[in-house]
């Protein structure tokens, strides 16, 4: 089990500490999110915001295009009519949370980060739109680096690779290397699960978390995706359980924040998980030396 250090962001000028993995909720101000509870309107985005906190969230991601695969990516204008307004609502409503922009538009970016919001996850790791590095940069915001490959259309049909975890690895060192080089501080590393990866990747990224750890914090977002419910053969309607087991392994290989549709699940699994870790600590010493006898013995210190 790999130990993790304290979780630290800037966040508008103000540094903000995590020393148990956080939970950042998903709200979706669109009409296509794959799974349907996840989507809220203006008229109830606040209370659902409101509920994640209560339930243990301390980000809150905000997204107006659907990620999921084969989905109609909206016009800029139309993810901006979506964000913007949910944006202010929340911020006005939660002053101390922080608040995620999932978006790989700069303008969108840009318009939400005057508006109050904290953070940029960009699902294209910079891909589609290169300034996105410079505008984080500018406004010092911290930047989710996602892995990924296409658009939502064509994503799946993107999946060979000769070693999955080394390539993600590979493509998340430079990308944090090139943000680190325009300015950016901050920058948490998403492996970017179901994003033009087959089931079998994805599991086998969940074993890489450690190594993508060396780079940055690990974001991990599982929730109700297909390598749950292909394997169980179900729906997402059906895929609590199989996100919250998934989550736990994530924990114990070293990820600083679950990403994540129910977030009291989540926050309970944290728990049990830094309930556990505790218990074990991690020895920083082990010595082993023979004795006089030719027995081996070993201390931990």
């Amino acid at each position: 089990m790999r130990s993790k250090g304290v979780l630290r962001l800037n966040l508008r000028g103000f540094l903000r500490e995590w020393k148990s993995p956080a939970v950042m909720g998903i709200i979706n101000v669109t009409p296509d999110s794959f799974y349907s509870w996840s989507r809220v309107t203006d008229s109830t985005v606040n209370s659902r915001a409101e509920s994640m906190v209560a339930a243990g969230a301390t980000i809150l991601d905000i997204g107006g295009c659907s990620t999921r695969p084969g989905s109609e990516e909206p016009s800029e204008a139309e993810e901006l009519q979506r964000v913007l307004p949910a944006v202010e609502s929340i911020r006005e409503a939660l002053p101390d949370i922080a608040i995620s922009i999932d978006t790989f538009r700069v303008e969108v970016a840009r318009q939400c980060l005057l508006a109050g919001a904290d953070i940029i996850n960009d699902i294209s790791g910079g891909q589609r739109e290169p300034e996105m590095y410079n505008l984080v940069a500018e406004m010092k915001a911290p930047y989710i680096l996602t892995h990924s490959r296409g658009t939502s259309k064509t994503m799946q049909s993107m999946t060979e690779y000769e070693d999955v975890v080394a390539e993600v690895l590979e493509f998340l060192a430079f990308g944090a290397d090139k943000l680190h080089q325009a300015g950016v501080c901050d920058v948490i590393c998403d492996p970017g699960i179901g994003f033009a990866k087959t089931a079998a990747q994805n599991y086998a990224l969940l074993g890489g978390i450690g190594l993508f750890a060396e780079v940055g914090p690990v974001l991990i977002g599982l929730s109700r995706k297909r390598m749950i419910t292909e394997v169980l053969g179900i729906d997402a309607e059906e895929a609590k359980n199989g996100t919250t087991a998934l989550n736990m392994i994530s924990l114990m290989n070293g990820a600083s924040i679950l990403r994540v549709h129910d977030v009291r699940e989540a926050s309970e699994t944290v728990k049990l998980y830094e309930a556990y870790r505790t218990s074990h600590p991690e020895p920083t010493h082990i010595i082993t030396e023979k004795g006089r006898n030719g027995a081996r013995h070993t201390t931990i210190y």
